[in-house]
């Protein structure tokens, strides 16, 4: 990003973006050691893994036929790479059985410092999902915050692993945010950082529940038009809320220079209820998109797609959703190409929209707009650099249940 002439613009901890996903929940006691931390373990794949995808299920056979299903692909890219559709992509696998004591590695090496993460929930028929975002200010102090992001999805998604096979099979999203920071915490492990997180649970009775900390966020489009977004929370321009584990020296320091160290609770997310019908699109994202696109372009972004694939289509009562969804977002969806599912597709679009407005230096997107707004003597212009991390889930209804 192009750095501010005003240094306030980014407050007392300058809130600077990074990208990465999850690690595989075998090796999390080993990855979330920032003294000992290893470059070649953190970006390449687990020994023995060779492959990029690999597959996880939302299906339990004690809770066949559920009503609605979640289909589910990622994408991502680090802001100092060259985006590779082929290759920054995840494609969840909804139709294969979950098999207890079984570990599943997303393995994607190349995505920087956000993290997401997708896994089964409560009774299998469930999902949970969601992005988190490394604040990169903490890089002043030494401290990087990568180990923070991905600490937390890895740890959220062995909670929900963990319920999967416990009597309490579920727990909402705002739970699961407090659990696994508690978990951080607790560990000890990360010593410093801080993350914002857009966490999600699907059920297949079609409530979607959300817990949003910070300024990641998400989208819900239905038959070509924008029906819920959610709002930022900030302390001040570009300062999220986040949550942190702040080191006793910083703290101490802090303390002495009379500041105060940003350091939010996961109480304090926002969090809503809503109800999903058969074709709505849920775009949950890290603010590598959110400053880089408008909410109307991502909503042009998804219909292009989702009419030209018939996905969408128009009928007597205006937009309806095709028959062709179920087909479309299965797996080999598109056998010719390397996005085989349209949930894939869609997110690779968006990541690649966003990734060509963050580095175009002529058009002003609205992170550039809100600083002309707020800061007008700065003449900032173009996009944010910045990484990008997508989840797509598109809601699908049980053909046997569709009326």
């Amino acid at each position: 990003m192009r750095p501010l002439r005003n240094s306030s613009l980014l407050s007392s901890t300058p809130i600077l973006r990074y990208s990465a996903c999850p690690y595989a929940l075998s090796h999390l006691q080993r990855i979330l050691r920032p003294q000992t931390y290893s470059p070649t373990i953190l970006w390449g794949y687990p020994p023995g893994l060779a492959k990029r995808f690999f597959s996880v299920s939302t299906s339990l056979q004690s809770s066949p036929d559920p009503t609605f299903s979640y289909r589910i692909g990622a994408s991502f890219s680090a802001k100092d790479r060259r985006f590779n559709p082929k290759e920054d992509s995840f494609n969840f696998k909804s139709d294969l059985p979950v098999t207890p004591g079984k570990e599943f590695y997303t393995g994607l090496p190349k995505s920087g410092q956000d993290a997401f993460f997708i896994s089964g929930a409560a009774n299998g028929n469930n999902v949970a999902f969601g992005v988190a975002d490394g604040v990169g200010g903490w890089s002043d102090s030494g401290i990087d915050s990568a180990h923070f992001s991905h600490g937390l999805c890895q740890w959220i998604a062995r909670i929900v692993k963990e319920a999967l096979y416990s009597e309490k099979r579920y727990l909402p999203p705002q739970t699961l945010l407090q659990n696994a920071y508690n978990g951080i915490v607790k560990d000890g492990k990360i010593e410093g950082g801080g993350s914002t997180a857009c966490i999600a649970v699907g059920s297949h009775d079609g409530t979607l529940q959300v817990a949003n900390l910070g300024d990641s966020g998400f989208i819900q489009l239905r038959l070509n038009a924008v029906h819920h977004f959610s709002n930022p929370q900030t302390h001040a321009f570009n300062t999220p809320y986040q949550l942190s584990v702040v080191p006793p020296k910083i703290l101490a320091l802090t303390r002495l220079l009379g500041g105060k160290q940003l350091s939010d609770s996961p109480a304090d997310s926002n969090d809503t209820s809503h109800q999903v019908r058969h074709g709505d699109v849920l775009i949950f994202a890290t603010d590598g998109v959110w400053d880089n696109l408008s909410q109307l372009e991502l909503l042009k972004i998804v219909s292009r797609q989702m009419t030209s694939l018939n996905a969408w289509v128009t009928g007597d009562n205006g937009t309806e959703v095709s028959d062709s969804l179920h087909d479309l977002t299965q797996e080999g969806g598109f056998p010719k190409q390397h996005e085989n599912t349209l949930q894939t597709l869609l997110a690779v679009n968006i990541v690649g929209e966003a990734k060509a407005a963050s580095i175009n230096t002529r058009r002003d997107g609205p992170f550039a707009k809100e600083v002309q707004r707020r800061y007008p003597d700065e003449n900032y212009h173009g996009g944010k650099v910045d990484d990008i991390c997508v989840v797509v889930a598109i809601v699908v209804k049980n053909e046997r249940d569709k009326s």
